[in-house]
């Protein structure tokens, strides 16, 4: 995403009257939004910065929320084998190896992978019947997660995940606000 020419992307319209669908779908879009905004307008080296004493960046909370949308959506939902990019990770080694080497990766990389990421995810959205459809993986108990489920965490998770990046984007340049 070139921010050149263009100001931050728009926050999407909620439309507060709606059926329960609409309502998680376009809340999630609501916080993916806001965490792009987040991070509109800065270089690799501002994403990489964080709030002492802690580890979280920018650049970490798009390369992790990128992680949590193919888990959640593609792996998970969908039942694809996760994607060469997450399954080649040393996860036993590093288990938050996407908070420690997003410094690694330009801006661009960082949001078109975020980017693909999010078709990904609602394309595995608009090709569900409904929200009672179960997730294709089970859980170790062998239980699933319906689609209703899986948005409702992921409002949360961003939610949360967006907190954190309000503190980090006011660290960099005192940039406040949605």
């Amino acid at each position: 995403m070139s921010t050149a020419n263009t100001g931050p992307p728009e926050l999407p319209e909620l439309n507060r009257s709606t059926d329960e669908r609409t309502t998680l779908t376009e809340m999630l879009d609501f916080y993916r939004a806001v965490l792009l905004r987040k991070c509109w307008g800065l270089n690799a080296e501002q994403l990489a910065m964080a709030v002492a004493p802690g580890e979280i960046t920018l650049g970490g909370l798009l390369l992790h929320m990128a992680l949590v949308e193919d888990y959640w959506f593609d792996h998970r939902f969908v039942g694809r084998d996760e994607r060469a990019l997450w399954a080649d990770i040393p996860w036993d080694d590093d288990h938050d190896w996407e908070f420690h080497h997003a410094h690694d990766w330009t801006t661009e990389a960082l949001i078109d992978q975020f980017s693909e990421s999010l078709d990904r995810s609602r394309a595995a959205i608009r090709s569900a019947a409904s929200l009672d459809q179960m997730a294709q993986l089970t859980r170790d108990d062998g239980t699933r997660w319906n689609l209703r489920w899986i948005l409702v965490h992921m409002v949360e998770e961003y939610a949360r995940h967006c907190g954190h990046a309000d503190l980090v984007r006011e660290s960099i340049d005192g940039s406040t606000g949605d």
